[in-house]
């Protein structure tokens, strides 16, 4: 049975989770898949993963969570660790859910979830996948034009619709075309949540600490990476504007297991502009093919 959107009817639960209530939605039945979101304004889970779900439900139990700080899920970030603070979360999630292990599968800010929580807890990860992960390096000092966009979302004359269609249409995809009014519309509206807008999940460290953040969440000068016995899949659009796609070759030079797939004419929203493409790669992937 599916919405009038195309989406399976999900179940819709709201955990405690170390204090903060993390909404999860989730379908399908099989091996349990993480789909973790990306940062950008307005995200949610279902919403980043709206041309994956019922693809990857055919086979695996789907399990879709607003991170901390989006979507339905209690608002606030750490800012000292943020990758370390929502990896903390999703593990935690995995213990109210009464799972011990998990295939990952996270995009951008999700994708630096992933990684962390993997790097952390290897035990608790099946199989990975990885679309233009944050925290690799490429954006440390000199952030992409598409960065710049995101992070100043909520400066200067704070949040608006042509701020967050600009940085979607130019920015986050390569088809600018290829992205419907209406899913721009809703990522607007959860964008001023006020309680978001109070203090927005996704901001560039500064002040004191902000260097010693910025080399923190940078993974690929954590030494665990080259020991990560994790199976790890790294799609990347070829076009991506957001975090450069020299970051997966950076991932598979140093991951000891890891594919690459870098995808022509797509931008850093591989999942939702070739949809059909990261549906299979990504199913075949998860099962053990190659």
């Amino acid at each position: 049975m599916t919405t009038p959107t195309g989406l399976p009817v999900m179940q819709e639960t709201t955990y405690d989770v170390g204090g903060k209530k993390i909404f999860v939605a989730e379908t399908g039945e099989g091996p349990p898949v993480l789909l973790l979101h990306g940062g950008g304004p307005g995200a949610s889970g279902v919403s980043n993963y709206t041309r994956n779900i019922a693809g990857l439900a055919a086979q695996y139990r789907v399990i879709v969570p607003d991170l901390p700080g989006y979507g339905r899920s209690s608002k606030g970030v750490d800012g000292a660790d943020p990758f370390g603070h929502l990896a903390d979360h999703i593990r935690g999630l995995l213990d109210r859910l009464g799972l011990d292990r998990a295939h990952l599968v996270g995009n951008s800010y999700g994708g630096a979830c992933a990684l962390r929580l993997a790097l952390d807890t290897p035990d608790r990860v099946d199989r990975m996948v990885l679309m233009g992960p944050g925290g690799v390096g490429t954006t440390r000092t000199v952030p992409t034009a598409g960065l710049r966009s995101l992070l100043a979302y909520y400066n200067g004359d704070g949040p608006s619709r042509p701020k967050l269609e600009k940085f979607i249409r130019n920015y986050l995809v390569f088809n600018a075309a290829g992205v419907p009014d209406s899913a721009i519309d809703e990522r607007y509206r959860a964008s001023i949540d006020p309680e978001v807008v109070a203090s927005p999940p996704l901001r560039r460290p500064s002040g004191r600490g902000a260097l010693r953040t910025l080399w923190k969440s940078d993974f690929t000068r954590d030494p665990r990476l080259s020991r990560l016995p994790v199976p790890t899949l790294v799609l990347w659009g070829a076009k991506d504007q957001v975090n450069r796609p020299s970051g997966g070759r950076m991932l598979a030079d140093q991951l000891p297991n890891c594919d690459l797939y870098v995808v022509a004419n797509t931008g850093h929203w591989v999942q939702f502009e070739q949809a059909g493409l990261f549906n299979r790669v990504c199913s075949d992937f998860l099962v053990g093919h190659r």
